[in-house]
């Protein structure tokens, strides 16, 4: 029928996968991204992880940490593992996704350039990688490659781009990540941000308690989130 079968109202949406063995995610996989920093294009994906603490619901808070004044937002297209898989061959890779959802890559860009430029302590903070609001599974999805994607702060357009702009497709980056671990089913896998963070603005704009940061992808849905 297309309605929903418990009023929207009174239920609660946790993020899709709320525990999964490993979050893995993609730094500088845009092309536009690259060049809003004048940076070269990577050769090879830059791999980083967040740890699974880090998870929240679709429209739960984010928590600004007090360690943090730079938070800074990142709307990405996350892909579900479905299918366990070792040294996958790229031209296979899509037969191990269950399907895609929206993923926003909180990042405190201060810890960034600290603890010896490693990123995870950044990305990491409880509350860092809203999820949602559903998966959408690959069958569904015309061409993961051509969506755009979004996020907004306050009402405020910030990202605009599309999936096409991808440096490393999700294929590649399933092919390269399981050259060294084996994925299995509930791996989630953040594909990178689009131009458009806070941290290259020009003066920088960062996230403040009391911001609502909306994160959209085409065919997948919205996540919104408060700060607090």
């Amino acid at each position: 029928s297309g309605q929903h079968r418990v009023p929207r109202a009174t239920a609660q949406l946790l993020a899709p996968v709320g525990d999964p063995e490993k979050v893995i995610c993609v730094g500088l996989n845009y092309h536009d991204h690259c060049q809003e920093q004048a940076v070269k294009v990577p050769k090879e994906p830059i791999i980083f992880s967040k740890f699974p603490s880090a998870i929240t619901g679709p429209f739960d808070d984010i928590v600004h940490p007090q360690d943090t004044s730079e938070l800074d937002w990142e709307v990405e297209l996350a892909a579900v593992i479905g299918k366990r898989g070792r040294h996958i061959e790229e031209a296979a890779a899509l037969e191990h996704v269950l399907g895609f959802t929206v993923a926003n890559d909180v990042s405190a860009r201060d810890w960034q350039k600290r603890n010896g430029r490693q990123w995870l302590l950044s990305k990491t903070f409880d509350t860092f990688c809203p999820l949602g609001p559903a998966i959408v599974t690959r069958e569904a999805v015309a061409d993961v490659h051509n969506l755009w994607i979004r996020c907004s702060v306050n009402g405020q357009r910030m990202q605009d781009s599309n999936t096409r702009h991808l440096i490393f497709r999700v294929p590649a980056l399933i092919a390269w990540v399981s050259r060294f671990v084996t994925l299995v089913p509930g791996d989630i896998l953040l594909t990178g941000t689009p131009a458009g963070v806070g941290l290259f603005r020009k003066p920088p704009v960062f996230l403040k308690r009391g911001d609502e940061v909306q994160c959209e992808i085409e065919e997948l849905g919205t996540i919104c989130n408060r700060v607090v």
